[in-house]
Order: C-alpha cells, then sequence, then structure tokens
C-alpha cells in the first residue's frame, strides 16, 4: 500500500476556486450548510478570521479546508469562533478532516481561542463523530435553526473548551 503525504498550510487566495468547490460539494450534499450558493472569496475573506483559515493538500491538489468565523463582534466573545470543515468526496476516509481539525484546535489556542464551536445537521454523523473525536461536546440541538430549500432544519451545537485558555 502507498501512503500518500498529506500537508496542511495555511489557505492563501489563489486557493479560492479550489476550496469554493469544495464547498459547492458540501452543499450539493444537503447537509452540510444553510448556504445555497458559494459566497465570492470577498465575502468568504470577510467573514473569516484572517488566521486560522488552511487547506490539506495531496499529490500538490488542494482536498479539504478549515476555518474560523467570528461568532460575535462584542469583545467578550472575542475568543470563541465558529468552525467550518470541508472534504472533497474524492479525498474522504483518508484521514484529512481529523488532520485539518487536530490543527485547527492547536492554532486556535494559539490565536488565544478559547471556545470553537461548530453547528452541525444531525444527519451528517461523520462530521458529528469527527468532531467528538477530537474532544468536542454536544451542548444541544438547536430546533428549526432556520429553512433549507423550504425545509426546517435542526443543528446539533457542538463545543471544544481549550484546556489552557479562559480559565482565569
Amino acid at each position: 500500500m502507498i501512503h500518500k503525504e498529506i500537508t496542511i498550510r495555511k489557505l492563501m487566495e489563489n486557493d479560492w476556486e479550489k476550496v469554493r468547490a469544495i464547498f459547492i460539494e458540501g452543499i450539493q450534499t444537503g447537509n452540510a450548510t444553510f448556504q445555497t450558493e458559494a459566497p465570492t472569496w470577498e465575502e468568504w475573506d470577510a467573514s473569516h478570521t484572517a488566521n486560522c483559515r488552511h487547506v490539506a493538500v495531496l499529490e500538490d491538489q488542494v482536498v479539504g479546508w478549515v476555518a474560523l468565523s467570528p461568532i460575535s463582534s462584542r469583545e467578550a466573545f472575542s475568543g470563541v469562533a465558529e468552525v467550518s470543515i470541508y472534504i472533497s468526496g474524492s479525498a474522504t476516509g483518508m484521514g484529512i478532516g481529523g488532520k485539518l481539525l487536530k490543527y485547527l484546535i492547536e492554532e486556535s489556542e494559539e490565536q488565544g481561542f478559547w471556545t470553537i464551536q461548530s453547528m452541525i445537521f444531525p444527519e451528517n454523523e461523520g462530521s458529528i463523530h469527527l468532531h467528538k473525536k477530537y474532544g468536542f461536546e454536544t451542548v444541544g440541538t438547536r430546533k428549526q435553526m432556520g429553512k433549507l430549500n423550504g425545509i426546517w432544519r435542526d443543528v446539533v451545537l457542538l463545543e471544544r473548551r481549550s484546556s489552557t485558555l479562559g480559565k482565569d
């Protein structure tokens, strides 16, 4: 069996077309996001933190990405952010999600985030399992959080608290 090297690096603007394509794959599943269209680079860039955005690269191809979005502009919540993580369908089952999430957790703490959270459709069992594997705990289910294609959808809210930050 040939072991392929997966590298994690900073997401750059020139990665956007591949990142966008992977996001569109997620949209098409109907279980990854409430969004029905991929944003422009400018919209995406403005809505995500400047740090804590990375891609997974396999054989010179971007096959996954992870990023944080602030949950609020209030100073009290400056250390809390929401995780977005997407893996190309062609690269599932290769451990890429775990590598990206582990890297994000480490960097988020270096950048001062004491809580990272995810809102995941309950049907997306693989994503829920991945998050729990890396220390996220279920806070609860937010009922009818929003409509997707005219149908009310619940989301499971998961969070991971830093073991070192936010303890004072």
